[in-house]
């Protein structure tokens, strides 16, 4: 009893993720690969090694190396392309053999040669191979077809920002600045034809007062329609400004 029990292997001290069964999922056209994530939980270092039945079917990525305490490493199983029988079950297996790597490595290979068979750890995995349902099929047509919609609107960018958008504190504030100087002297000129108007409002009176032929008339109308120039001015300052107003606010 006391020999069996020092023969007895240890316990996994990696926790497999997944624990059990390695799933592969068709069509086996091409090559299907499928992730082990292997944790190290302990306070050592600990030397790992991939084994799988049927070597020519898979490609291991890593199959051996040192897993850090505290850390995990991702090994990629990647299977082969082959025709699948759906009435034929798989038989392949994975074994993750372990061990406690030694204080100073120099050679893995001898670290395995010179390993005790009560040191080793071992977990076995089996391979399971699936074909994707109807439903499954379904979502991969659905993906594809919106697949080409997405890359569109990659290529297309982001849609351009208003010019207001890109402009700097200092323009901004000065075209506030110069839309106010620009309200002013708007201002200024209407409060000018204003007066014009009544100007020749009153000059307009005194002429009907005089005779229209005589010279005092005829000068009194050409006063009288001098503030036309000066109306268009103002409202073309006043379109100025209403545009001007709208681009900054």
């Amino acid at each position: 009893m006391a020999a069996a029990a020092a023969l007895a292997k240890h316990e996994q001290i990696l926790v497999l993720d997944p624990p059990t069964d390695l799933k592969f999922k068709g069509p086996f056209t091409d090559v299907v690969t499928t992730n082990l994530k292997l944790r190290n939980p302990s306070d050592r270092k600990v030397c790992f090694k991939v084994k799988t039945t049927a070597p020519r079917r898979y490609c291991v990525r890593p199959n051996s190396g040192i897993i850090d305490p505290g850390t995990s490493v991702t090994v990629s199983v990647m299977l082969q392309p082959f025709d699948y029988d759906p009435n034929e079950k798989s038989k392949h297996k994975f074994m993750v053999q372990t061990i406690f790597a030694p204080p100073n490595i120099s050679d893995m290979e001898a670290v395995w040669k010179e390993a005790k068979p009560d040191e080793l750890m071992d977990s076995k995995l089996r391979c399971v191979f699936e074909m994707p349902n109807e439903n499954d099929k379904l979502n991969d047509i659905e993906s594809s077809k919106s697949a080409p919609v997405l890359n569109t609107s990659k290529q297309d960018g982001p849609m351009p920002k208003p010019h207001s958008v890109s402009l700097n504190d200092t323009e901004t504030r000065k075209l506030v600045e110069e839309c106010k100087r620009l309200q002013g002297e708007v201002m200024k000129l209407s409060d000018e034809n204003r007066h014009l108007k009544e100007e020749g409002l009153r000059l307009r009176k005194v002429a009907h007062s005089d005779k229209s032929g005589s010279p005092t008339a005829l000068a009194l109308r050409e006063n009288g329609s001098n503030p036309l120039p000066s109306l268009l001015v103002v409202i073309a300052a006043i379109f100025i400004g209403f545009f001007l107003g709208k681009f900054i606010l």
